[in-house]
């Protein structure tokens, strides 16, 4: 099927509307997202709010297309980072994509605090941002099912609790199918990841870990010990 290359007019708009997020960024850094102004970013650019307003129609359609954009490239780096793994190595896959989140959030920490930060006020995510949030875990996800597609996990994942069974939601379906200890133990390596990100990007590790890096690794090497995909030769070693 050939694809009509688009107009003058349609390049014209989308070097605009890239423009408007930038300065919208810049503003983010400057003042945080709940400060957000699209009148501000306006006045920034040079243009009237009515000219802003051709572009996005409210504040809260700026923050979508801001936050869809973080979303989109955090599970780009992640998804390359993956993929440059051979697809036997379990482990390494998970370092990659773990270390990708960690490498985009410290070198973008507006964007991650955006879309992992405080949520802004009055602001409620449209539908449109969930299938750019769901990259990064169905990354993830995907690493648990090549595991089991591969004869099974290198040990056994921790049982859990009727109670944490209960409490899975019944739509994670990337994990279909696998034992609910697995799914259970890989819903908490995220959080986990996330928030070892979170504490260090603000600040919350200050005092209590030295070096980073060190800790960073250690972590994902345990994580990876409780859902299946690591022995705990290197934890031991």
């Amino acid at each position: 099927m050939t694809v009509k290359p688009e107009t003058p007019r349609a390049r014209a708009r989308a070097a605009v509307v890239e423009e408007i997020k930038a300065a919208a960024r810049a503003q983010l850094a400057e003042r945080g997202a709940a400060a957000l102004s699209v009148r501000h970013v306006a006045r920034d650019l040079g243009m009237s709010s009515s000219g802003m307003y051709r572009y996005f129609a409210s504040r809260d359609d700026l923050l979508t297309a801001l936050i869809i954009d973080a979303y989109d490239a955090l599970g780009e780096a992640v998804e390359r980072a993956d993929a440059a793994v051979d697809r036997a190595d379990l482990f390494g896959r998970w370092w990659a994509a773990a270390s990708a989140v960690r490498t985009w959030a410290k070198a973008r920490p507006q964007e991650y605090g955006l879309v992992y930060g405080s949520p802004v006020p009055g602001y409620t995510a449209p539908q449109a941002t969930v299938g750019p949030a769901s990259r990064v875990p169905l990354a993830l996800a995907a690493i648990l099912r090549d595991a089991s597609a591969q004869g099974g996990f290198a040990t056994p994942a921790a049982s859990v609790s009727t109670d944490a069974e209960l409490a899975i939601s019944k739509a994670i379906e990337p994990l279909s199918g696998l034992p609910v200890s697995v799914i259970a133990n890989g819903v908490v390596a995220w959080v986990e990841l996330f928030g070892f990100v979170s504490f260090e990007l603000f600040g919350h590790l200050v005092g209590s870990v030295d070096d980073g890096d060190t800790f960073f690794r250690f972590l994902c090497e345990r994580m990876a010990v409780m859902i299946g995909i690591e022995t705990g030769a290197r934890l031991s070693g």
